[in-house]
């Protein structure tokens, strides 16, 4: 009954929703797709070409925290600079490589799948706030909410089944690889585009309550879609900080089409982001009780 009220919805109001998916698209072609794109391909070729196990000894320490072997922290590491879904999808890839085990790769996924500074300090931060030390501190936020978060994920130390390689493979040729990784970008990448797209439809009542009522609905929903709608104030600060750490549902669409075909459950992923809103908005309090980020 639901999804015949949305047909009925996208019937009657069919000229707002075209116009609605047509800013959806401009907004692919102008940010998502050049923010994420570049970052998924790269990543995948990484990780095919062993830059996993490259990292694992200089990760180790860091990882222990999180009862993780080295290898993760590549997924920690590229999921906080290339942005959503890059963590989890680099997850994954570790998985299906058999450097993780199911159980490893599912609690990585609680804390690996975050936003790339870039967003947080040119779109939010100059953009929304005018004012790049905002961004600088959202980013800040966001890395160490991510961290904490994944200190709830450590689990127990525990021997399963590797990831589902039937024997050790050598590396790659660069040339294969780098064909592959490209070819599944893409397709990852259309889909993407297809949940932001959807999405920020799906959002567009909730733009029309305005106030800070109508922006946390849309930042519940759609991350891009909140930009437009947060004030430049402390509160609208708190805003961007939680809805950055939850990431919105279409993150997390975004996340499960990365994560079909692995074997990996979204679950984690889930309840990691909830945690990582909270968390992240408890952090942004503090800073705008002791400093001025706006």
């Amino acid at each position: 009954m639901v999804l015949c009220g949305v047909l009925v919805w996208f019937l009657a109001d069919a000229a707002r929703v075209r116009a609605a998916a047509a800013e959806a698209l401009a907004l692919c072609g102008r940010s998502v797709v050049p923010a994420l794109f570049p970052f998924m391909a790269v990543s995948a070729l990484l990780v095919a070409m062993g830059f996993g196990e490259w990292m694992s000894p200089h990760l180790a320490g860091l990882m222990s925290l999180f009862r993780l072997p080295g290898p993760a922290g590549s997924a920690l590491l590229l999921g906080l600079v290339g942005g959503y879904p890059v963590g989890a999808r680099t997850a994954a890839e570790l998985f299906h490589k058999g450097l993780l085990t199911e159980e490893e790769a599912e609690r990585l996924l609680g804390f690996c799948n975050n936003s790339n500074p870039v967003f947080l300090v040119s779109v939010l931060g100059s953009g929304v706030f005018g004012s790049v030390r905002a961004g600088v501190w959202l980013w800040l936020i966001h890395v160490l909410s991510a961290l904490l978060t994944g200190l709830f994920f450590r689990g127990e130390k525990t021997r399963r089944k590797r990831g589902p390689v039937p024997e050790i493979r050598e590396t790659p040729v660069f040339q294969t690889a780098f064909v592959e990784a490209v070819q599944r970008s893409s397709r990852t990448m259309l889909s993407v585009c297809g949940f932001v797209v959807l999405f920020y439809v799906l959002a567009s009542p909730l733009s029309a309550l305005g106030g800070y009522a109508g922006a946390a609905l849309v930042g519940c929903v759609e991350l891009f879609s909140l930009t437009p709608l947060l004030p430049p104030d402390r509160l609208g600060f708190l805003l961007a900080a939680g809805c950055a750490g939850w990431g919105g549902i279409s993150i997390l669409c975004q996340t499960a089409a990365v994560l079909d075909g692995s074997g990996l459950r979204v679950r984690n992923c889930f309840f990691g982001k909830i945690l990582q809103g909270g968390i992240s908005i408890l952090l942004a309090a503090g800073v705008c009780a002791f400093f001025q980020p706006v």
